[in-house]
This record gives structure tokens, sequence and C-alpha cells, in this order.
């Protein structure tokens, strides 16, 4: 599998420093991924490099202009040398990020991010790219909930897809029992390590038997009761 490349747009591009630490930090190192960071200012006319105007129509707050953000993905495109780009727009509006989505994004080879902020991005930014070539749009959200921008959704969509990447965990195998990796939407089991006991809790007895038939069987229990647990708090009900 080539390198996938990630182009970052955003007014606050010192918002990533994070994605030096960890395992993005020594995926970088390691050539796994490149991460570039473009500042949307730099392609905004004026003095005062203004990347937002009033709403048509109305209402309030601002809405980030289509022609800043047209040249900022205009000049990742031409400078990339992939062939099929994916256009991540973070918004509220967006589908619900999943494991699934995050699995999907994986694979690909270049991805784009477009961090709104204000009101979010003047629609015609998704509508124009949908219908450019080699470029797939997809607008992401990342929970029911508003945000002052799209750095920090993009931080949590970036390490949920950058840890999918083969050769950047060390032990692949851990993913494998994940929660949301599992079928059925089942969560994954509490897990304990040493001492056995703790501010006397002490470790489920079935962990310290050998017993590796017995500890799967009961680990699959504690995933079905964890995960009717999740299901009837999430809709109100009690299974």
């Amino acid at each position: 599998m080539s390198k996938i490349s990630f182009d970052l747009i955003s007014i606050f591009p010192d918002y990533f420093s994070p994605l030096k630490l960890s395992l993005i930090g020594k995926a970088q190192e390691s050539d796994l991924i490149s991460i570039a960071i473009h500042d949307l200012r730099d392609q905004a006319e004026g003095v005062h490099k203004s990347v937002d105007d009033t709403p048509y129509g109305g209402g309030a707050g601002m809405v980030m202009s289509p022609e800043p953000w047209g040249k900022a993905i205009d000049s990742v495109l031409e400078n990339s040398e992939a062939t099929e780009h994916d256009l991540i727009i973070l918004t509220p509006a967006g589908e619900k990020l999943t494991q699934k989505i995050a699995e999907e994004l994986s694979t690909r080879e270049h991805l784009i991010f477009a961090c709104g902020r204000y009101e979010g991005i003047d629609y015609r930014v998704t509508e124009y790219y949908q219908s450019a070539p080699g470029v797939r749009v997809r607008e992401l959200s990342i929970g029911d909930y508003v945000l002052g921008g799209g750095e920090v959704a993009t931080l949590v969509t970036m390490e949920a897809i950058i840890r999918l990447i083969p050769g950047v965990l060390g032990n692949p195998d851990s993913l494998v029992e994940e929660s949301h990796s599992l079928p059925d939407e089942v969560v994954e089991y509490p897990n304990f390590t040493k001492p056995a006991t703790w501010r006397g809790l002490p470790v489920p007895e079935v962990l310290l038997s050998g017993n590796h038939a017995l500890i799967k069987s009961w680990r699959e229990e504690q995933a079905r009761i964890r995960t009717a647990k999740l299901h009837g708090e999430l809709d109100g009900r009690t299974r």
C-alpha cells in the first residue's frame, strides 16, 4: 500500500500541533503517512485577509467565503501526485463518523480536510467539488453537538483513520476486538491489569484462572451486558 497523504486547511494551523505526538507523530517519522497543513488566510485578499461574510437571506453569524476555499483546495489538488482525492468537509450537518467510515478512508490515497468555522463554508464549495474529476466529497460530523470549528473534529477523524493504516500500531491484533470493530455493534469487554487488587477492588477471578475457554466466554458475556446497557441509555429504554 502506498503512503497516504493528508492536507489540512484551516485559519488556525497551529491547532494541529498534536499531530506531531504519539502514534501519528511516529507514523510520519516512519514515512507511513505525510501531513501538510495550510493556512486558509494565505489565499485571502485585502489588508485584513478576511475569509468570511454575512449570510445571504439574513441570519446570525458569518459564512466562510467560497473564493479562498476554492483557491486553497485547487492549490492542494494541483500539487498532489495522487490520482484520486477525498475532500472531507467537517460540519454538524454531515453524516456521523463511524468505524466503518474510518476503515474505508484508511484505504484512500489522498485526504483533504476542510475545517470550517462560524456558520460553516459556503455550500457552493461542496457543490463545485462534487463534480470535479477525481474528487470525492464527504461531509462528516463527529457527533450531535456543535464545536467552534472543524479542527477538533479533524483531529478525531484523523486519529480514527490513521491508527487503522498497516504498520501504525505495533500490534495489529489489538484492532480485532475493539469496540465498534466487533459485529452487531457490540462494544468491547472491560479490561484489567496488575495489581490483582486495587483499593479493595479485585480483578474478576475468572481472569486469574488460566482457563482460556472460560475467559473467552466471560468476556463475550461482559461485552453483551455492556452493549445492552449502552444501547438502553442511548434510547431511554431498559433492556
